[in-house]
């Protein structure tokens, strides 16, 4: 299972370092829509996707849930329990389908990264590649109309999240799900769908989408 991720968290470690970062890890496994990290609860721990897939999300003080970034396997999750001083999860986690993955506790993580500094290099390198994403939602936001922010979300989940079938990619997703990722509302996003599977770039279904083409659908809309 391992020897099929990209090398990501684990780049530039020797064998010996790989053999220590990962006999210090637990396996776990957890079943689809399973919570693994609290906002604002103390970080304890630090894991690392093997298998399914998982995302960010926020919640706000009115109880609305807020869906951010998605894990995709081979990367880190809970990176708060790198730093110093102690801190709290700034955003929640959970699995989006029956997952496995590592998981080392704070004071082995500290451990481990005190002793390879290349551990906090690859820490690094992801927390850059988030802020990557977020520039281009956040300019997606100030810059794109609603078609162009749905049609980039779609095309981004198809190549993240997306399985790809005989007739294009399907992705297990709501429109509520869709409407939040793109910043626009709930109308907007049935409206477009609907509209884009009667030029026949896409066939909706209940909580699934089939993507004929994610080319296609960013030509008709940029």
């Amino acid at each position: 299972m391992l020897r099929n991720l990209r090398p990501g968290f684990f780049a530039g470690l020797t064998p010996a370092e790989l053999e220590s970062v990962l006999g210090a890890a637990k396996q776990i496994k957890a079943a689809a829509n399973s919570v693994i990290t609290n906002q604002d609860h103390p970080a304890e721990h630090l894991y690392l996707l093997l298998t399914g897939r998982a995302r960010y999300f926020y919640e706000t003080e009115m109880g609305r849930r807020v869906i951010l970034l998605w894990i995709a396997p081979g990367q880190t999750f809970g990176g708060a329990a790198l730093v110093t001083p102690p801190s709290a999860y700034l955003l929640s986690s959970e699995t989006v389908r029956n997952s496995s993955m590592l998981v080392w506790d704070r004071a082995k993580i500290r451990s481990l990264a005190a002793r390879c500094p290349r551990l906090l290099e690859n820490a690094m390198s992801e927390t850059h590649s988030y802020l990557v994403a977020y520039r281009a939602a956040h300019m997606s936001l100030v810059c794109d109309a609603a078609p162009e922010r749905l049609a980039h979300v779609l095309t981004s989940l198809a190549s993240g999240i997306g399985q790809k079938v005989a007739e294009g990619v399907e992705l297990n997703i709501r429109n509520e799900e869709l409407a939040n990722e793109a910043n626009v509302t709930l109308f907007t996003t049935s409206r477009l769908l609907s509209e884009w599977q009667r030029r026949g770039m896409l066939l909706k279904g209940r909580g699934k989408i089939l993507l004929r083409s994610p080319e296609l659908l960013l030509r008709h809309t940029t």
